[in-house]
């Protein structure tokens, strides 16, 4: 269980050089005794959205959904506004991205506005997605062999990681673009907290099961046949430890490492916009000389999982980011 908090969302087996480093910031402000802390949210993190843009409406700020960025404007050396999907231009003193680095340099700034230097070190920024998300609708209630029944072991976070050897042989598959045939398993059934998620009596599951590499070998493709392998490969890992979760199952919803970068434009799929390991840390993440929430572009920002401090729902990248911004401002920059 320690070893698979070291290396959550990491293309990294617990035996690699860097990985308990994860396993401290996993543990950041964490109650003392408690292993792999989760707090959870009513109505998921959608409900923690929907109330922060309540707030941010009731102290009028207008926003919007559904309003896809494809370009950043820039005027004078200076970013100015963005560009939306449908051609409409919003025009701004400050742009602030939660996208993650390579989506935002890359994809969305002109490269003209950007040394070739910080280019360069973006294009390196390691992500390497490795995990897939299973979500299961349920007939019944999950029972695991180990302590049936309900109680306080079904709220937080169930790890299907019997040893270091399954998790490291877990992780030796992505080496070869594989799916492991053994998947590590973070379990979580936000319904028993929030019983309004699903019918009476009924309950919704979430896995993440590493390892799901984001680039398959040479000649492999994540299509329905894939997605569908990779679901028999987790339903068989978990029926040993929750035998009736396969025949409870009425629907599920399997999402890949590729389907997360195009629902979220989370670059090759990583759930942390970039790995978390000691060379994308600190003062070097996003990149060496860029740790302060700016961006060479004047008037830009980056204020998401891939600035300091790193990934979780923890909002610290964006309270960080706006303190910046309002210093900037008002010193007239």
């Amino acid at each position: 269980v320690l070893a698979a908090s070291a290396v959550t969302n990491l293309r990294q087996g617990p035996r690699s050089s860097g990985t308990t480093f994860l396993f401290l910031h996993h543990h950041v402000g964490a109650r003392a005794g408690s292993i792999r802390p989760r707090v959870r949210l009513t109505n998921g993190v959608g409900g923690l959205g929907a109330i922060l843009s309540d707030a941010a409406r009731a102290l009028g700020v207008e926003v919007r959904s559904g309003a896809r960025v494809v370009r950043i404007l820039s005027e004078d050396g200076r970013a100015c506004g963005v560009v939306l999907e449908d051609g409409e231009e919003i025009r701004a003193a400050r742009v602030a991205s939660s996208l993650d680095p390579t989506s935002t340099f890359l994809n969305l700034v002109d490269p003209l506005d950007l040394p070739p230097s910080f280019i360069r070190a973006v294009q390196s920024i390691r992500s390497n997605g490795s995990v897939a998300i299973i979500n299961l609708a349920l007939s019944e209630r999950p029972e695991f062999a180990a302590m049936p029944g309900e109680g306080p072991h079904l709220r937080g976070t169930i790890s299907i990681s019997p040893t270091m050897e399954t998790i490291e042989r877990a992780y030796d598959a992505t080496k070869y673009g594989e799916i492991s045939s053994n998947p590590m398993l973070e379990v979580h059934i936000p319904s028993i907290a929030d019983p309004g998620l699903a019918p009476p009596g009924q309950h919704v599951m979430t896995i993440h099961a590493q390892f799901a590499p984001y680039h398959l070998r040479e000649g492999a493709q994540w299509d329905d046949a894939m997605r569908d392998l990779l679901y028999r490969r987790v339903m068989d890992t978990l029926e040993p430890y929750a035998p009736n979760v396969a025949s409870a199952v009425q629907s599920y919803q399997v999402v890949a490492p590729p389907d997360l970068e195009a629902a979220y434009g989370l670059h090759e799929g990583h759930l942390y916009h970039g790995e978390l390991m000691l060379d994308q840390f600190f003062f070097m993440r996003p990149v060496p000389g860029y740790a302060q929430y700016r961006s060479p572009l004047p008037g830009l920002y980056l204020c998401g999982a891939g600035a300091h401090p790193g990934g979780g729902v923890n909002g610290v990248s964006g309270f960080n980011a706006a303190r910046e911004i309002i210093r900037d401002a008002r010193q007239g920059k």
